[in-house]
């Protein structure tokens, strides 16, 4: 007697529930240190609440050189690498060191004075946050992305994918109406409570999902980054115009941009020009060999990163290079620069930040009740077989009730 052949529905079905056996519970992890990188700037503010303020009095803010040269004074052979300075005057600055060059690992950040260089302290949280990131992106295995834990939370990204699609189309209804798409039914017992929690939130969320799991496969697979870039930018990360022409200019300036007066001088034509509206700044150390100064700000009164606008100065005269507005940006091209913020959701903003955070938290309660479905199936199931009539559902009806 030939085996039946599964419905297509069917074969879905398992599908489903063995992806949710297997990477939902992956996912989940990923859920819950997602939500934690979603406000992962909020947390540190909160930890270095009393670091982040100084007193302000009658003194002039360091020029960056100087400023610079005081913290590498105090930081035992570590470089300064960057400076966040911001245009408020009781701020702190937030200092980033170069990495080892043996190691290439990088030494922890630190809060100074901005008047006197005086090193406040370490930036707490930072190293677990770190180790949130590490755990979300590829599960804390020796490799890293291009390691064995890379390759699961990138299969485990797809697999969300296919709980969308397949979840959309297992409980696609007869009859369309709202309240069957959008309204749980928790007044029912049993399996279908379960089910309709389930399914409805899946419903709810599954835009949330859908743009989470395309950013995040653009940095599991450079294939599907090269054709998200040529899609949104009609050209290649390698063809980014504007990327030669910089590295040849750059390549003609004279003066070593690690001098001293170069980087001050710089500094003083970007709050003169530029920065004139910028509040805050981010200020990139450049090597002795480089020939063009970084500046990376964000206007007065704007937090999104996606707001942030770049800069470059000559090093020899401090002229300006060529400046880079976000406003001026294409929508495709600020998609690509701000990728993280998409798949954090701040890039829509803070509504849409909270929705993703909450729809992060929610994946280990899709992992959850699809596990009691699947343990309540498996007890019906059994109970049948045992030839309890209770358990025994209608002609056609099991698969219904199990969806």
């Amino acid at each position: 007697m030939p085996l039946p052949i599964p419905t297509p529905r069917a074969v879905l079905f398992r599908l489903h529930w063995a992806l949710g056996l297997t990477a939902g519970l992956v996912l989940a992890l990923m859920g819950l240190t997602g939500a934690l990188m979603s406000y992962e700037e909020a947390i540190t503010a909160f930890a270095n609440r009393d670091r982040l303020t100084v007193a302000v009095g009658e003194r002039q803010a360091l020029p960056p050189a100087s400023l610079a040269a005081r913290i590498d004074a105090q930081a035992s052979g570590r470089r300064v690498n960057a400076l966040t300075l911001s245009d408020d005057p009781g701020a702190s600055v937030h200092v980033r060191f170069a990495r080892d060059p043996e190691t290439r690992a990088r030494p922890p950040s630190v809060y100074a004075n901005p008047y006197d260089g005086a090193v406040l302290g370490p930036v707490r949280l930072e190293a677990a946050l770190a180790t949130v990131r590490d755990l979300h992106r590829w599960l804390l295995i020796p490799g890293g992305a291009k390691g064995w834990g890379g390759t699961v939370t990138g299969a485990c990204t797809l697999a969300l994918i296919a709980f969308l699609a397949t979840g959309l189309y297992l409980r696609w209804p007869k009859v369309h109406r709202w309240r069957i798409w959008l309204k749980p039914s928790l007044s029912r017992p049993g399996r279908p409570r379960w089910w309709s929690l389930h399914a409805v939130a899946g419903t709810w969320l599954a835009p949330v999902y859908l743009v989470i799991a395309l950013t995040g496969l653009t940095w599991s697979y450079p294939a599907f980054k090269d054709g998200a870039t040529w899609l949104l930018a009609g050209t290649t990360d390698a063809e980014k115009p504007g990327r030669a022409p910089g590295r040849k200019r750059m390549a003609e300036g004279q003066a070593d941009a690690s001098e001293p007066a170069a980087l001050d001088r710089a500094w003083a034509a970007f709050r003169a020009g530029e920065g004139r509206e910028a509040g805050l700044a981010i200020l990139t150390l450049p090597e002795p060999d480089a020939k063009a100064i970084r500046i990376r700000w964000l206007p007065r009164g704007v937090d999104a990163p996606s707001a942030r606008n770049e800069a470059r100065y000559d090093a020899a005269t401090g002229a300006l290079l060529s400046a880079a507005r976000a406003a001026d940006t294409p929508l495709g091209r600020r998609i690509l620069d701000n990728i993280l913020e998409v798949h954090r959701g701040r890039f829509f903003g803070d509504v849409f930040a909270l929705l993703f955070c909450l729809a992060a938290l929610a994946m280990p309660g899709f992992a959850a009740t699809g596990l009691v479905l699947y343990g309540l199936r498996r007890r019906a199931g059994a109970r049948h077989r045992a030839g309890d009539p209770v358990a025994r559902p209608p002609r056609g009806e099991s698969l219904k009730r199990a969806l």
